[in-house]
């Protein structure tokens, strides 16, 4: 069985198909699937697709492409919003959150120390709620690092990992584990290929961020869920490894760094 750490099931591109894809996925032996929030406006929203499906679960978190409209009362209202979901056994993170320096509009340095301050805000919610955390780290890895290394959450995912391995490393003993999924499918993917050949299996998760990062065979189209098990078997085939031993190590792990998934 194998577990998707983290696909935004209610991305507006599934449509009204978001309950036949995770039944779909649930089929190809998909047992679950980590739905994060992404700002106010969908803690609801993800809590109740979680809800509808036997193999699904979510996070709560504002992402940092959502951070430009976020006000201090999103953060309360997430806080707020976390306490509440304590007692709801499919609500497992803190996510998605962290920082981005990719796209230009969140680069500046007015938006790089307003992105730092919601890292931070977010940060200490899991931890005062010990709660794993699912974190974007796109051009950020070590400024994410150093807030974790500084407010230390419960461990967590560092979500569609790129960086390199002594930041891995940075991650790994910080007790996170490293999410990997369709970049790595990808021949010319050459560094995501080491690492996910060269890492310890046991700081490895899988998933699709779907819709996004689609794999090899299925870009430039929408990703799924569905894709999942043969991510995995790409993984394996790096490793030189039985793909049922990816499966039952890459769930394992997720388990382990994500622990009420085990609901």
């Amino acid at each position: 069985m194998w577990i998707d750490t983290h696909c935004h099931l209610d991305a507006h591109e599934f449509g009204d198909e978001s309950l036949a894809v995770a039944v779909r996925a649930a089929a190809q032996g998909v047992s679950m699937i980590v739905i994060p929030a992404v700002e106010r406006a969908n803690f609801s929203v993800v809590a109740r697709l979680a809800a509808s499906v036997p193999n699904a679960s979510y996070a709560l978190g504002i992402h940092p492409i959502y951070v430009p409209q976020a006000g201090e009362d999103d953060l309360l209202a997430l806080r707020a919003a976390v306490a509440d979901a304590m007692a709801d056994q499919r609500f497992v993170a803190i996510g998605e959150i962290g920082l981005d320096f990719f796209l230009p509009m969140l680069s500046e340095p007015a938006m790089r120390a307003r992105q730092e301050h919601f890292l931070r805000e977010q940060l200490k919610i899991a931890r005062d709620f010990d709660l794993p955390v699912l974190l974007h780290v796109r051009r950020s890895q070590d400024i994410v690092l150093k807030h974790a290394r500084q407010i230390r959450p419960a461990g967590g995912i560092a979500h569609a990992f790129n960086g390199s391995f002594q930041q891995a490393q940075g991650y790994i003993d910080l007790g996170f584990k490293l999410g990997f999924g369709g970049a790595m499918t990808f021949t010319r993917a050459l560094q995501i290929r080491r690492m996910a050949s060269d890492l310890p299996l046991s700081a490895i998760v899988l998933e699709t961020d779907a819709p996004d990062i689609s794999p090899s065979w299925v870009h430039p189209g929408r990703n799924s869920p569905e894709q999942l098990p043969r991510i995995g078997q790409v993984l394996a085939e790096l490793r030189g490894i039985a793909v049922d031993a990816v499966a039952v190590a890459t769930s394992a792990n997720a388990r382990a760094v994500l622990p009420r998934l085990d609901y």
